[in-house]
């Protein structure tokens, strides 16, 4: 049959949802986060989701837009992904050739994407021009049948709060989330300085899970945080687990991630996942410390455009 590529509709969503959870099972998506996303994009992303289709069956997907927040403009992604049992069939090209004409017309002058480090799929990048840049690791916890760390008091001086108790004011998250993402290894360097964006993207976004993400607080300021994304089902991921630069060396990400993953056990979620820079050596090693155990690696890839 023949393979169409097209633009999401809204009727795409579980399909979205079904070919994401097959290609790449580590991360959390749901057709609500999917709605979301599409529909609150800044204008000046230029975002688009598109969908291969066969026999009116999602078999692909892919996001395409302008890291219209970088450091550095003309800096797009292109992320596809085919459904395993149709691999091979040129999907995965068609979807990649729609995604950077778009970027192209854009103004893009490059184009990161992730790539799954396994043979087939680095051999895709590179015949279509991509260098390899920089690897991830996906990391996954058994949090039904892995003992965690016990809870342990907070410091003195320090109180772990949930995100939850910011409802009323979210900036001071705003802001320890600026100052740690700017520490983030990364291709494209961001700066964070759009509150009202950060409201609508991060804080109002459907995957964040408020009730589990962890805080601690010194002296009223927001000084380390675990952020949790969930599916509402079984699976929990570490959206970022950062300390501000005033307050690093105390232990404080251990501290938060911890309360946050007994809170997320609690409340029945059965597994972990978060990723981790392969470079980021102290992240890795909390991370390996309270059992997580890397599942999968993706390396980074750009190509230039024009």
């Amino acid at each position: 049959m023949t393979v169409i590529v097209r633009d999401f509709r809204p009727a795409d969503g579980e399909g979205w949802v079904r070919v994401r959870r097959a290609a790449l099972p580590f991360m959390v998506t749901t057709p609500e986060q999917v709605a979301f996303d599409l529909a609150n994009a800044h204008p000046d992303k230029r975002y688009r989701m598109l969908v291969a289709e066969e026999d009116g069956e999602v078999i692909g997907t892919a996001q395409v837009g302008i890291a219209y927040d970088a450091d550095e403009p003309g800096q797009g992604f292109l992320n596809p992904y085919v459904h395993p049992d149709h691999l091979g069939r040129g999907v995965g090209t068609l979807l990649t050739q729609t995604g950077e004409a778009h970027l192209a017309e854009a103004g893009a002058t490059a184009v990161y994407t992730w790539v799954l480090d396994e043979p087939a799929n680095r051999t895709f990048a590179e015949h279509r021009g991509y260098r390899a840049s920089r690897p991830a690791h996906f990391l996954h916890l058994d949090l039904a049948n892995t003992p965690l760390p016990e809870l342990q008091s907070p410091p003195s001086g320090v109180e772990l709060r949930t995100a939850a108790a910011f409802a009323d004011d979210p900036r001071p998250l705003f802001e320890a989330d600026a100052e740690t993402t700017s520490d983030e290894p990364s291709d494209v360097p961001t700066t964070f300085s759009d509150y009202e964006d950060w409201l609508t993207h991060t804080w109002n976004h459907p995957a964040l899970d408020r009730a589990l993400t962890s805080v601690a607080v010194v002296d009223g300021e927001v000084a380390a945080f675990s952020a949790a994304n969930t599916d509402g089902l079984t699976r929990y991921w570490s959206g970022m687990t950062g300390t501000r630069r005033a307050h690093r060396g105390r232990g404080l990400a251990k501290l938060v991630k911890n309360d946050s993953l007994h809170r997320a056990r609690a409340a029945g979620y059965t597994d972990a996942y978060t990723g981790n820079d392969a470079d980021n050596a102290p992240m890795l090693a909390v991370n390996t410390w309270f059992g997580y155990k890397i599942c999968a690696t993706e390396v980074r890839h750009v190509r230039e455009l024009g």
